[in-house]
């Protein structure tokens, strides 16, 4: 009885301490009452239901306060405590707990552990519809569906289960039970604009357009509703599909797209309701939004968008937007068409990524059947000839053989000559020349001939060349053929080169009878029949001519001046002679000539016994000009004349000057045996001994065998044509006399004889050896020479030094314009485009160069300063070379223009000189394709994404072998797409290879 007594003391205590606890959970003090729970199941009796009981509170309490262990709390409960009655609750609990906490997830799991036998009708259907609801949002519709269905007619919860209901059959796309269902809760102002949409979009999908566009209008009066967007999409695809498309635009033009975005399909409604109202430029507008993707929406769209292009006369555009619908396979007829469209078009316009030949052959190809068969199989050799593509017109030729095809055969010959001659390409050239005079087509053969000529002399022919040039004269009179109407210019540089200068003058008077002569022609004819004039000595003639050229102020005026001086000089007439040559030193600012004049004018003046001005010329010539080849010598005659003078001091100190610096040279011989009879003469001879000693070229024991030696083989290069004995001779001579006087000149010669038998790599050796020697006669011809065969090697880092050590030196003009010339060529091969820029300006300040060299030096200016980012300049030269550009210089000139216009958003007339470049140049791939990319540019600067991505992706795709070109191609597109896809749900902005 004690026991039982002292048990019911400790029970009593606890139940208290739970009603406390129980008290404190009602009033929501959780964590207060958990602890209360705690100690509640830790005083309670094993088995007690007060312990269970506190159990399952405490877990409450744990889901209550969002204890991470709350779940496993509840589990452990209902393992410890499997009959519990509080088992069913606690799941519901937990579930509700879960569903009012917006956690539909968490909520479904335990709703699902209920057993619904046990609750209470009104829980059963609590628990129906919170399950409902959670398979809802968790997107398990079928599982949702039927869970609403008991509950339609529930007064708690019928008009929440049924407007669930009708709005899942909705998304189900079962829109007779949707439509049935959400009508009979239509005026139900909680579901009222939700359900009116609903309805809206049900009648839309059911074909009701009618229906939807006078309820959809009726919506759209409240202003306050949020899904305007999408009403008016609905509106206006109604009026889409019931084609009033002047209606449909506003409304399409309203829709705000999903997240702010639009996709294809809308694009492709608003085009195409601006196309059937035939305004083309706002349909273009959305149509070409549509990139990135193909499907029969894309297709329709491409077709659509190409005709819109050719009502506005875009026809490349057009060309583009048929290539792509002929690419898709989603309807034939449309395929087909538009396949049709791509390749006449091609044929007009030029096509930017295929050969056009090649596109009119697929075509046929693949439509054999075509009743436009005949019409596009005719089109297929013009297109080559359109396309400049003589090369590829010519093998098709080869394959369609017909007495017609012959003949083309012919006249394409003479064009695919002509382009290899623009291209320097002279010894491929001549073949097609030789062909094309086979032609019975006056115009043709005549052209041949001419061509087949001008080939010869530039590749150095000139007997050949003449006697071609002579053939043609016979053509002449009847001719009306462009090129032969200057054929006497031509035969004049013949005969000149031939040194024929009697004819030369002939052919050049002629030239200059012409009337309409343009005036660079003019004053180079003028300047040659002025050399042939001086050539034969006479000077009188020559000094009139070359008077015409400085007159006119034009390339070659400084060298003129400089031959009006010699001419008179020639003649005795020393004091015109001293006048002109002051003229080339004092007026010209930029002229290589002006050593030249310095030397004659010393010269001159030591003739007319005016030493004072000798010596201030030779003076000024060591001062301003101290590498020119004229040094040796000028301080050998200054020596001379300090000698004659009575100053043997000065003398002897250019003597010296001579000897010392310029060992080498047959002027230090000279130098040498004067400051002999200086120092005999002052009775010094042993002082002169002693100086010999010093200088390297002094050898006291040379022997009459060492000159008799060479000699021997000195002749023998100039006499026997057998290039190989003397090559063996000097080789000998050069073995046995190592220290011979004739050393440098026996060096010289089997270096160019070795030049001449092109055993390049044998006279690399002995040009070196002249050059190491220092300054000599024969330096500038072994500089030329040696620069020559690196060049020939293209070995630009040999050949650089030596042209600029050529350019330095030179005496000769023509050896000044080889090294400054090649030096431009070689920098700008090298991308050193400073130093190329530098150099192709020198060339520029010549006189009397070249038109073709002229052009070379403008071409690098452009380039170079293209690369140094100076774009003015670029610019201004590629425009002053663009008239007289032809063949691939003439791609270049156009894609820069094309460049250029793109910098200053001039899209349009950037395209256009892209157009050009195409249809014009085709056979120049590179620049075509580099200007593709800027074609891209331009149609997206003029708002044309589809164009803009189209021309950027046929790029990346047809044009892999230009790695730079489509390195830039990816980078655009990638731009475009990350742009595009701001505003279109369709787009990947990553590129598809």
């Amino acid at each position: 009885m004690l026991q039982f007594s002292q048990q019911s003391i400790i029970d009593t205590s606890v139940l208290t301490d739970f009603n406390n606890a129980l008290q404190l959970y009602n009033n929501k003090a959780y964590a207060a009452a958990q602890k209360s729970f705690e100690k509640v199941t830790k005083n309670s009796g094993k088995s007690s239901n007060l312990k269970a009981e506190a159990t399952y509170f405490e877990a409450m309490c744990a889901l209550k306060l969002q204890q991470t262990d709350a779940d496993q709390k509840i589990l452990d409960f209902v393992e410890k405590y499997p009959n519990s009655s509080k088992k069913n609750q606690a799941f519901f609990n937990v579930a509700n707990y879960y569903f009012a906490n917006q956690k539909p997830a968490y909520a479904l799991k335990w709703y699902e552990k209920v057993n619904k036998e046990v609750l209470s009708e009104e829980n059963r259907k609590e628990l129906n519809f919170k399950t409902g609801y959670s398979l809802l949002v968790s997107n398990n519709l079928s599982l949702a569906k039927d869970r609403f269905l008991p509950l339609i007619n529930d007064a708690k919860y019928g008009n929440d289960a049924r407007y669930y209901y009708g709005f899942i059959a909705y998304k189900l796309e079962d829109y007779g039970i949707a439509e049935s269902t959400l009508k009979e809760i239509a005026d139900n102002n909680s579901y009222k604009a939700e359900i009116s949409y609903y309805l809206l979009d049900i009648s839309f999908k059911s074909g009701k357009f009618e229906r939807c566009i006078k309820v959809g209008e009726e919506l759209l009066k409240d202003k306050r509703r949020k899904d305007s967007s999408e009403i008016s999409k609905i509106v206006g695809e109604s009026y889409f599909n019931l084609e009033n498309y002047a209606a449909a635009i506003p409304f399409l033009k309203a829709y705000k797209g999903k997240n702010g975005k639009w996709n294809n399909t809308d694009y492709y409604r608003l085009g195409y309701a601006f196309f059937k109202q035939n305004d083309f430029e706002n349909a273009i507008a959305y149509f070409n939004k549509i990139i990135d993707q193909k499907n029969a929406v894309s297709q329709n769209a491409y077709y659509h968008l190409a005709e819109c292009y050719l009502n506005i006369s875009k026809k490349n555009e057009a060309l583009n937007a048929f290539k792509t619908a002929s690419e898709m396979n989603f309807r034939a007829k449309i395929r087909e068409d538009a396949a049709l469209n791509y390749a006449k078009l091609s044929y007009e316009e030029g096509n930017p990524f295929e050969n056009v030949a090649d596109v009119l052959q697929n075509y046929l190809k693949n439509y054999p059947t075509s009743t436009s068969y005949k019409e596009i199989n005719q089109l297929v050799v013009y297109s080559f000839i359109h396309q400049q593509d003589y090369e590829g017109a010519l093998n098709y030729l080869k394959k369609k053989k017909s007495e017609d095809n012959t003949a083309l055969t012919l006249e394409v010959s003479l064009y695919r000559g002509i382009q290899l001659f623009n291209d320097q390409r002279f010894t491929e050239a001549l073949t097609y020349f030789t062909v094309s005079k086979k032609s019975l087509v006056a115009e043709i053969y005549q052209k041949g001939y001419y061509w087949e000529a001008e080939t010869l002399y530039r590749l150095g022919d000139y007997e050949e060349a003449l006697t071609k040039f002579i053939s043609t004269t016979t053509l002449e009179k009847s001719s009306k053929t462009e090129e032969l109407q200057l054929i006497d210019y031509n035969l004049g540089y013949c005969y000149f080169k031939l040194n024929k200068y009697a004819e030369a003058i002939r052919s050049f008077k002629i030239v200059l009878q012409k009337k309409d002569l343009e005036n660079e022609l003019k004053l180079d004819a003028t300047l040659r029949l002025a050399d042939s004039y001086f050539a034969i000595s006479n000077f009188s003639d020559a000094i009139k001519s070359y008077q015409l050229v400085v007159n006119e102020l034009g390339n070659g005026a400084d060298y003129a001046q400089y031959q009006i001086g010699m001419s008179h000089g020639y003649r005795g007439e020393n004091v015109q002679k001293i006048d002109a040559l002051k003229k080339v030193v004092n007026n010209y600012e930029i002229s290589i000539l002006k050593d030249d004049a310095l030397f004659q004018l010393a010269n001159t003046f030591t003739t007319l016994k005016n030493s004072k001005e000798a010596h201030e010329a030779y003076d000024r010539l060591q001062k301003n000009y101290p590498k020119s080849v004229f040094i040796p010598r000028a301080l050998v005659r200054q020596g001379l004349l300090y000698y004659n003078g009575n100053e043997n001091a000065k003398a002897l100190e250019k003597f010296k000057q001579t000897a010392s610096k310029f060992p080498n040279s047959p002027d230090a011989l000279e130098a040498l045996n004067n400051a002999k009879n200086i120092y005999i003469d002052e009775d010094k001879l042993n002082e002169f001994v002693a100086w010999t000693k010093t200088l390297p070229f002094v050898n006291v024991s040379e022997t009459e065998l060492e000159k008799s030696s060479f000699t021997i083989v000195e002749r023998k290069y100039f006499e026997d044509n057998n290039n190989q004995n003397t090559i063996l001779s000097l080789t000998k001579y050069l073995k046995n006399f190592p220290e011979g006087v004739n050393v440098l000149k026996a060096t010289y010669y089997l270096a160019t004889t070795y030049f001449k038998e092109k055993e390049f790599d044998n006279a690399i050796p002995y040009f070196e050896k002249i050059l190491k020697a220092g300054q000599s006669n024969y330096s500038e011809d072994s500089l030329a020479k040696l620069a020559e065969i690196q060049l020939s090697k293209e070995n630009y880092d040999a050949a650089i030094p030596l042209l600029e050590r050529l350019e330095q030196e030179a005496y000769e003009v023509e050896n000044s314009v080889f090294a400054q010339s090649n030096l431009m060529k070689a920098y700008d091969t090298k991308n050193a485009h400073e130093k190329a820029l530098a150099f192709a300006k020198k060339v520029l300040s010549k006189t009397g160069i070249d038109a073709t060299l002229e052009m070379d030096a403008k071409t690098i200016i452009a380039r170079s300063s293209f690369k140094l980012n100076d774009f003015e300049t670029s610019k201004e030269y590629y425009q002053t070379i663009e008239k007289k550009a032809v063949g691939e210089l003439k791609a270049e000139i156009l894609y820069f223009d094309a460049f250029f216009k793109n910098q200053e958003a001039a899209y349009q007339k950037s395209n256009e000189v892209v157009k050009k470049l195409i249809a014009e140049y085709a056979s120049y791939k590179y620049w075509g394709v580099k200007s593709y990319v800027i074609m891209g540019k331009n149609y997206y600067g003029l708002k044309d994404a589809y164009q803009a991505t189209f021309i950027l992706e046929n790029v990346i795709k047809n044009f892999k072998q230009y790695e730079d070109v489509v390195k830039e191609a990816q980078i655009e597109l990638t731009k475009i797409k990350e742009i595009e896809a701001k505003t279109n749900n369709s787009i990947n902005p990553q590129i598809k290879n």
